[in-house]
This record gives C-alpha cells, sequence and structure tokens, in this order.
C-alpha cells in the first residue's frame, strides 16, 4: 500500500510539473505554478520560509518524500531506472561521505558568494528544467506541429503550429550531459545520484534521521532473503545487520512490496520500540514479586511544587533558558534519575524524580555531557555541598504508622546525615519511630524516597528548590 500511495501521488506531481516546462501556452501556469514554488531550493532562493519549514516538518515525520514525491528530478530518476529490466538488481552500499559533504559545502559556498552557474549545475530542480526545457519541450513542440498539420488538412484548429528552435547550444550540451550522467546513475544504482551528489537531498538527510516514521526490521519474521537489499533502489538497507541508512531511505516501499514475509514495517520508532518491549516483558518476565508471596507496586512521582533539576544548573530558570531539549543528560544518567518533563510549559525540559534510583553524591555525569552550559561542570567535593532541594516527611503514609513496623530506612541511607530517628511520643516507650529531617543538611539527593518502603506514595519525598544553595 505505501509503494502504491507513494508511486501515484509521485506520478501526478511529476506529470503536472513537466507539464509546467512542456506548455508553450502559458495556461497552466495559472493552476500549476504553486508546484514550482513548493520546491526546496527556489523557495530558499524566494525566502519563502513557510514553504522551507513545511519541507523540513514533513522530512521530520516522513522522512525524505519529499525526494520521492515532490522533487522531480528524483521521481525522474524512478522513471529512468525502469529501463533496467533486471529483477532484484540493486545492493547495499555504505555512505560515499567523501563526496557527498564536500559537494554540499561547495554548493554552500556558490549560494552565498554567487556563483551561480555551479549552483545551477548542482541544483535539482534547475537540472530537470533545463533537461525538460532543452529536450522534452522541442520534441513536445514537434508533435504539436505535427497535429496541427494534420488538423489542418482535415480544415480543424484545434492545434496550430509553433516555432521550434535551438536556444542555446551550451546550455542544450549541458542538459543532454545531464540526462545521460543521470540515465547512467540510475540504470546503474537507482537512486546514486539522488543520494552522493544532490545538495538537497544531502541537506534533508540531516533531518530524515530523526523522522517520526521510519522503515522498520521485525528480526523474528526477517528470513535474511537479501529482496529488501536488492530492491532499495538507495541502497540503504543491508539485510544482513537489519539496518536501514535512514539519511538515504527516500521511503519509496520498494522495501516492503518486495518482502514476502511481513519483517518491514513503516512505523513510528518509539510505537514499534514499545510495541516490542512490552511484547518482550510479557513474555520473558513474570510479575515482580516480593519473596515470592506478594506482589511489589510501583511508586508513584510525588506531585512537586517546584520542579527538582540537576546540581550545577543553578537555578530552574537558568536550566530552562539554556537547556536545548537534547537528551544527552537523560540517556547518560546512570541512576535513572533524570527523565524528560511532561509539564505542557516545559515539555521535553529534563527533571529528576526517584523512582527509579537517586542522584548518587559522587556522580557527576550529567554535567560533564551537557553541551548547551545548562548544567555547569562540577566536581564531587561541590556536588556534596549543593542542596537543590529538602526532604519532606508524609506522617500518614510511613509505614510505622500504617503497618506497625519499624523501618528507619530514609535515616540509614541518607549520606549528608540530615535524618535522625525520633520516637513519635517521647512519654511513650513503646512509641515507634518516625524520621526528623534537618532540611539545613539536606542537599536533596533523594535516597531517602527511593529506598522508603512506602506504595504507591513515599512517606518521605524531595521538594525542589527554585535556586540552588551551597551548604
Amino acid at each position: 500500500m505505501l509503494k502504491k500511495i507513494r508511486t501515484i501521488l509521485a506520478a501526478v506531481v511529476f506529470v503536472l510539473v513537466t507539464l509546467l516546462f512542456l506548455d508553450f501556452t502559458g495556461t497552466l501556469h495559472h493552476w500549476l505554478g504553486w508546484l514550482a514554488k513548493i520546491q526546496f531550493l527556489p523557495a530558499v532562493m524566494a525566502l519563502n520560509v513557510i514553504v522551507v519549514v513545511a519541507l523540513v516538518v514533513l522530512t521530520l515525520v516522513f522522512g525524505r518524500i519529499y525526494c520521492s514525491i515532490i522533487c522531480p528530478l528524483g521521481v525522474f530518476q524512478d522513471v529512468l531506472a525502469r529501463f533496467r529490466r533486471k529483477k532484484n538488481k540493486y545492493s547495499y552500499s555504505k555512505e560515499v561521505r567523501w563526496l557527498r559533504y564536500p559537494v554540499l559545502g561547495l554548493f554552500i559556498i556558490a549560494l552565498v558568494t554567487g556563483v551561480g552557474a555551479f549552483f545551477q549545475l548542482l541544483a535539482p530542480y534547475s537540472a530537470y528544467g533545463r533537461i525538460a526545457t532543452m529536450i522534452f519541450q522541442p520534441v513536445w513542440k514537434f508533435g504539436n506541429n505535427i497535429l496541427a498539420t494534420i488538423a489542418e488538412r482535415a480544415d480543424s484548429y484545434a492545434f496550430y503550429s509553433v516555432d521550434t528552435w535551438m536556444r542555446s547550444m551550451p546550455v542544450f550540451v549541458i542538459a543532454a550531459v545531464t540526462l545521460v550522467v543521470l540515465f547512467v546513475l540510475a540504470w546503474r544504482g537507482g537512486r546514486t545520484y539522488c543520494n552522493t551528489i544532490c545538495p538537497v537531498g544531502t541537506f534533508l538527510s540531516f533531518f530524515a534521521r530523526f523522522s517520526w516514521l521510519k522503515i522498520h526490521f521485525d528480526e523474528e519474521k526477517c528470513k535474511n532473503c537479501s529482496l529488501c537489499s536488492k530492491n532499495c533502489k538507495a541502497a540503504c538497507i543491508d539485510y544482513k545487520t537489519h539496518t536501514v541508512d535512514y539519511s538515504r531511505c527516500v521511503v519509496c516501499g520498494n522495501c516492503i512490496a518486495s518482502c514476502k514475509f511481513g519483517a518491514l514495517k513503516y512505523t513510528s520508532f518509539l510505537l514499534a520500540s514499545a510495541l516490542v518491549t512490552t511484547a518482550a516483558i510479557a513474555q520473558k518476565k513474570e510479575k515482580l514479586m516480593d519473596g515470592g508471596l506478594a506482589e511489589i507496586e510501583d511508586k508513584v512521582a510525588p506531585e512537586r511544587q517546584t520542579p527538582l533539576t540537576p546540581p550545577g544548573s543553578l537555578s530552574f530558570d537558568h536550566f530552562a533558558q539554556h537547556c536545548t531539549g537534547c537528551q544527552l543528560c537523560v540517556s547518560e544518567c546512570p541512576n535513572q534519575v533524570l527523565r524528560p518533563s511532561s509539564d505542557l510549559m516545559h515539555l521535553m525540559l529534563p527533571v529528576m524524580s526517584y523512582e527509579h534510583g537517586y542522584c548518587r553524591p559522587e556522580c557527576t555525569r550529567c554535567s560533564e555531557v551537557c553541551p548547551a552550559g545548562a548544567i555547569k561542570l562540577i566536581d564531587q567535593d561541590v556536588k556534596t555541598s549543593v542542596q537543590i532541594g529538602h526532604a519532606v516527611f508524609i506522617q500518614k503514609n510511613c509505614v510505622a504508622i500504617t503497618d506497625k513496623v519499624e523501618c528507619g530506612n530514609c535515616a540509614r541511607h541518607c549520606p549528608s546525615g540530615a535524618i535522625e530517628m525520633v520516637m513519635l511520643d517521647e512519654n511513650d516507650e513503646e512509641s515507634p519511630t518516625i524520621p526528623a529531617i534537618n532540611e539545613s543538611a539536606c542537599i536533596g539527593c533523594g535516597a531517602c524516597e527511593y529506598v522508603c518502603p512506602a506504595r504507591p506514595f513515599s512517606a518521605i519525598y524531595v521538594e525542589g528548590h527554585e535556586v540552588h544553595k551551597n551548604i
């Protein structure tokens, strides 16, 4: 279905764009002129920010469908590749970085410095425009003149003759050479020009790597038959390692259509990962039990009035202003403390929570990896004196009250000695002991919250500080 939809859309756009160049009456531009305006480089040159942003967003969502549907030169390569009748004609090849990125660099330099010839030579829409104008249109006119001659003899004026002449021999030669080069590259390797030389393809490839929808392997279904690689016109599928080079994938759908085992899907990576993870947990992991007698209930994160931010971030405002949301600190946190915020006002901003671990005083990983300076680099000695929050005791949740048992986990695990166990009723010798917190000594590491056995809400949790303090 993906291949059919893509093929139909590409064919419609390609025919309409081609008609823009073939039409010598000027009537079609009134209806189809917008197709030229949505091409990437023309939009850039016209400073059409809306179109440029829309194409980038389109790539971030669907991948490089611009190259396989909207760009006429991209679709033209698919047309030329069909002249090679051999089935299963392609194979996987690695990205040619040494050529791809220098060409993009030279193209940008030419664009900035005004070297129009080099710019126009590589621009995909310009290249196809030359071919259509200098080669296809004269043939189109010649055909029209034949019909006009026939119609004239039949006393009909449905067609009229037009002049056909060579407008520029050098440009014709360039167009012819471009056509030959495209034909050879497409006949031999499919999308070689698109993924190696074309500057627009290279530029969009930076965004395609992070597209929401991607081609994914189901390794359990894959039989390593190699049909996906042999039908990939972008040469970006390595069936041996079950990987796809998304920077070169143009989402043509050939791989999915050729797979006989249903091992390839065009889905969201996050959705696919979630489904695979859920299935794996359901199959391989039994319920977590306490001594095999009772199911352990997961903790629920408390509602903090002020979010917790890592030591070194100075304050919540500083962190929010400088953080780029790259999530590098989240992925690098060895204690599973950092996670992206789900708060709409600070969506994707990393915040701290202690359901799966606590912020160990000796760990400074997040400050070491932060590329934006949102978390200043600190050493272990400094970190142990930075107060990012303070512990708060909720007596009604404490197991000493609810279950009438001795605990003291929070006091035993507090690295700063800020918690002391005291009797709930000093006049009663059998009174349970509960934690007393010295807020001035607490650094907000969350060890107490993490080890608290109360479920689902901890009897002790950490409230953040808007501005961090040194104690």
